[in-house]
């Protein structure tokens, strides 16, 4: 089995990339479990961040490094969060949590009748850290904020999080199914068939 690190140490995203992956050979560590600081995520935008995190991961591994940099987008909101959204509260003053964020995002859309979001999630696959063509795919998963939480699986922003088609918000639905559907999933699918064509 192939071992690739991962550049996060977001247990929510391990179990859904080595969920995913696995299932291809491959097997996820995370790069606090090798004694990997997080890296500086200082770009606007989300292709930046993610290769940012893998060329860090991968330099201070030397081994093959996948990062997503990924993030709510709410268009009437500028895009907001966007590649803030694990920080959004605090730039605003308060506290750094995903029920913070929640909080503030709620409060930010109270004027607006048009909630449509969507999820974007942007993965880089580095063989090395000087890998002069990382493997960039991306994955989007539109829906819209409904102002009140429901469902208790996912994190992030799932409770508020609502699928149209399906009737219910992401934190509702069935971890597999959310692993099957999601837009890391997505992004997941378009990297498989990328490491496939390299192989």
């Amino acid at each position: 089995m192939n071992e690739v690190v991962l550049a996060s140490n977001n247990e929510g995203k391990l179990r859904e990339f080595s969920a995913i992956l696995g299932a291809a050979g491959i097997r996820m560590l995370t790069q606090g479990s090798l004694g990997v600081t997080e890296a500086e995520e200082p770009h606007v935008t989300f292709v930046e961040n993610a290769l940012a995190k893998a060329r860090h991961a991968s330099l201070h591994t030397g081994r093959p490094a996948l990062a997503d940099d990924s993030g709510l987008c709410v268009p009437v909101l500028g895009g907001a969060p966007g590649v803030y959204s694990a920080r959004y509260a605090s730039m605003g003053g308060g506290g750094k949590s995903d029920q913070a964020n929640n909080m503030r995002l709620v409060s930010q859309l109270q004027k607006f009748d048009d909630r449509r979001a969507y999820y974007v999630a942007v993965l880089v696959y580095l063989a090395g850290p000087d890998d002069p063509c990382p493997l960039v795919a991306e994955g989007r998963w539109h829906g819209e904020i409904v102002m009140t939480p429901r469902g208790a699986n996912g994190f992030g922003y799932d409770p508020h999080f609502w699928l149209p088609a399906r009737g219910c918000t992401v934190a509702e639905l069935d971890p597999a199914e959310k692993n099957r559907s999601s837009h890391r999933a997505r992004a997941l699918d378009q990297l498989l068939s990328q490491l496939r064509e390299a192989a």
